[in-house]
């Protein structure tokens, strides 16, 4: 049987692999599709699908799915929709990431401030950015980083805790495009919009099926089932809604390189297994 994984990250967002490294990486663990889905953002699809082809022509194949992960405002709560099998280069889409990473820099930089003159924090943005290679689009993981390799705090999840959790002083809210805005923008890049990781956002059962039920009125056209923080029943409760509300399955490891050490491509935590039976079903969604 041939494996996937639907949702990946490279260093142009949060993740510690560049687009290359990423094929590598999905080639070595005998993948037969990976999808990159960086954060508000599809600046490393062109190196993925150039280094996929050179692969693929030298006699491993190995195929890359364009993909987003856009984050949209659901409540004073930030909710994340995947697009996959995206035109990476549909001007109304670019537009809205680069508004979108506009955002974010002018958040970046006021949190920066923030963690200086708050926390007695040795911090600034210019850092940030000498730090990172150029182009990535900084998020906390990049701070949590940041504080670790210089010192300052011992683990990143420490870094969270103590400075960079959204109910903590030192947190600057984004400006978040809105769900219906997202999965129009994924739809009209001749996409396939899906809400990433529904558990996550710890919703009250009935919130989280008003929420797709209106996702759904919006054009979404599936959910994340299968994935990496899935427990117990999870998954079982995914499938049910996603045949609920009539929308497609999909599954990513949410894999971010050694941000998230404990997460391996395509495996999740070691037991993740996404068949290409599902890549198949979304392609079908596709307009002919």
């Amino acid at each position: 049987m041939k494996y996937i994984d639907l949702h990946v990250h490279s260093n142009v967002s949060d993740g510690t692999f560049t687009p290359e490294q990423l094929v590598e990486e999905a080639i070595s663990s005998h993948l037969s599709a990976f999808a990159l889905t960086d954060h508000d953002t599809v600046k490393g699809i062109p190196q993925a699908l150039a280094a996929a082809k050179k692969a693929t022509e030298q006699g491993t194949p190995i195929e890359v799915i364009p993909g987003v992960e856009i984050s949209a405002a659901y409540k004073k709560k930030d909710i994340h929709i995947l697009g996959l099998l995206i035109n990476p280069q549909d001007s109304a889409l670019n537009q809205a990431l680069e508004k979108a990473i506009e955002n974010r820099e002018n958040r970046n930089k006021k949190m920066a401030e923030n963690l200086a003159k708050k926390a007695s924090l040795s911090i600034s943005y210019e850092g940030l950015c000498k730090t990172f290679a150029p182009g990535t689009v900084l998020t906390r993981a990049h701070f949590a980083k940041y504080l670790v390799e210089t010192k300052q705090i011992k683990s990143m999840d420490a870094a969270f805790q103590q400075y960079l959790h959204a109910d903590g002083p030192y947190y600057v809210p984004r400006e978040y495009i809105s769900p219906k805005d997202a999965i129009a923008l994924i739809r009209q890049a001749g996409g396939i919009p899906i809400l990433a990781h529904p558990l996550l956002y710890h919703l009250p059962e009935d919130e989280l099926l008003n929420l797709i039920s209106q996702l759904k009125s919006y054009g979404l056209l599936g959910l994340e089932v299968i994935y990496s923080a899935n427990i117990g029943f999870d998954e079982g409760i995914l499938r049910r809604y996603a045949n609920q509300f009539d929308l497609c399955m999909s599954g990513g490891s949410d894999f971010h390189g050694s941000n998230k050490p404990h997460i391996a491509l395509g495996r999740g935590k070691g037991n993740l297994k996404i068949p290409y039976s599902l890549l198949e079903q979304l392609k079908a969604l596709l307009p002919v």
